[in-house]
């Protein structure tokens, strides 16, 4: 474009942009630009999350090997970890508190056992989860990836993990009477139940502990509490006999002590049916699909957010 000043010069002007005028998110959507690190949608990002899965194994796997790299014992320490928890527990519960009563010394010790194995893995699945954002940052910050997976592959080294363990809490309980039977194949329903409820406890934590680190200092504090109320050392009913009903059932009723109660009565013999709160199966269930399908859906409202410092 050209112009003619007073003088009768020509000045040549500069041709007006078409992208004048255009905000910056008109200017985005007319060059088809993108934010990056965007929340995808729920449907687009479970598929992410599926073509992640040889990344969640194998970041599993990984961190599960490099867990005890460092002791001499190596691996053996998922087992010896948990037995040493439930030598202690059943020296001062088993012992000295007598929470063993209305239980043979055969059923209480497998009972015991079984509490803290099964307890330890969501404990575990929480304080990985916690920090799976929080302690993962160079990751997140560095590669493009559905972050889910880091809380996932947590929770799914923890499964391993048990399943690993899961050795010794057969000999243990064979060692104590209870035989190998039909009621052993309900282990795999009640592992399967209580991993979708892990990891969406890990999903909810990861969430929380990425905004608050110092979330990982009072967990531990929230998990001791927990497993004190989830009948890990003594059986609810009977400890409860003297008090109102109610508080019974409201322990009986969370997750902890469902899932323990079930592996209790998959694997030994003289924990009937009887010990259980009815419709445990469904109420098993039900936490699993909520805590799992709200977990993720409550980690992935906040998918742009993590590692932005």
């Amino acid at each position: 474009m050209s112009e003619t000043t007073h003088d009768g010069r020509v000045v040549v002007s500069d041709r007006p942009s078409p992208d004048d005028g255009l905000s910056a998110t008109e200017l985005a959507a007319k060059y088809g630009l993108a934010v990056s690190g965007a929340r995808p949608g729920l449907v687009e990002y479970v598929r992410q999350m599926w073509g992640r899965r040889h990344f969640i194994l194998a970041f599993s796997q990984a961190k599960l090997t490099a867990q005890y790299s460092q002791a001499k014992l190596g691996q053996l320490w998922q087992v010896a970890t948990p037995l040493l928890n439930a030598l202690v527990y059943f020296l001062i519960f088993g012992l000295i508190l007598n929470a063993d009563r209305g239980m043979s010394r055969e059923v209480y010790i497998p009972f015991l056992v079984t509490g803290v194995f099964v307890f330890t893995f969501t404990q575990s699945s929480v304080m990985a989860g916690v920090r799976a954002i929080s302690g993962n940052l160079g990751l997140v910050r560095a590669l493009h990836f559905p972050r889910a997976s880091l809380p996932i592959s947590f929770a799914l080294q923890q499964l391993q993990q048990l399943l690993f363990s899961m050795i010794v809490l057969f000999c243990v309980a064979v060692g104590f009477g209870s035989y190998p039977r039909l009621s052993w194949l309900l282990i795999l329903p009640v592992l399967v139940l209580q991993f979708l409820f892990n990891t969406g406890l890990a999903l909810i934590m990861a969430r929380m502990g990425a905004k608050t680190p110092d979330l990982a200092q009072l967990m531990p504090f929230v998990m001791r509490t927990w497993m004190y109320a989830s009948g890990v050392m003594f059986s609810i009913p009977v400890m409860l006999a003297d008090h109102p009903k109610w508080i019974a059932d409201v322990l009986q009723w969370n997750p902890a002590a469902i899932y323990m109660d079930l592996m209790r009565f998959a694997l030994i013999d003289g924990y009937g049916s009887e010990n259980l709160p009815p419709h445990v199966w469904a109420v098993a269930g039900g936490w699993a699909v909520l805590i799992a399908l709200g977990g993720f859906v409550y980690f992935w409202k906040a998918e742009e957010r993590y590692g932005r410092g």
